[in-house]
């Protein structure tokens, strides 16, 4: 049932119309950023594999999970701060300025591939786990109108930190629960296999 629901979320989050998405200053965004280039890298590509990648992200995203550390949605010791000071135009300009740039790819691990590749694309069907290609796309580019975050490319030390605070519900900001939901359909070791699997798609 789980499954069929993310389908259908899915679905109708593609017909939504992409009229209501601010459109910040991508220059005003980039001088903004240098505040942000100490952990997620000058253009928004981290070194660190801990930090998200920004760059290459939709715009609404950011946005969102910007104001997620603002209001306390989401809880990150180091991003509160940061968040804290900034104003509804920052925050726009930051998210277009993000979304503007591309980002770099990773190369999944080669003993992850197999299994990573089948949760992916197939989920499973014993516990109702949903394909993670039904919202993000077959390469991870997600979809701005479905609101789905794009995650092809992304570290995969980051993605698999993401799903298992997820998995423990440390983190609750997903709408209505739905990754808790579907992390919590996965073991530790499928985590890390499709969070390798994910890096390298582009």
């Amino acid at each position: 049932m789980m499954k069929l629901n993310v389908l259908v979320v899915c679905f109708l989050g593609v017909l939504m119309s992409t009229s209501s998405f601010a459109v910040g200053d991508i220059e005003a965004g980039r001088a903004k950023a240098a505040m942000c280039a100490g952990c997620h890298g000058k253009n928004g590509n981290s070194n660190n594999p801990v930090w998200p990648k920004l760059a290459g992200q939709h715009a609404f995203y950011v946005e969102k999970e910007l104001h997620d550390f603002q209001n306390g949605k989401r809880k990150d010791a180091t991003m509160a701060p940061m968040a804290a000071g900034l104003d509804g135009v920052d925050i726009e300009n930051l998210a277009a300025f993000f979304a503007s740039v591309p980002s770099t790819v990773e190369a999944a691990s080669a003993d992850k591939i197999k299994l990573g590749e089948k949760i992916y694309r197939a989920g499973k069907v014993d516990n109702g786990l949903p394909a993670c290609i039904a919202c993000h796309g077959p390469n991870g580019a997600g979809s701005a109108p479905a609101r789905f975050p794009r995650i092809g490319g992304q570290h995969a030390a980051y993605l698999s930190k993401a799903l298992k605070d997820f998995k423990a519900e440390t983190r609750d900001n997903d709408h209505q629960a739905m990754m808790r939901d579907i992390a919590g359909r996965m073991n530790n070791k499928e985590i890390e296999a499709v969070s390798s699997y994910i890096s390298g798609l582009h």
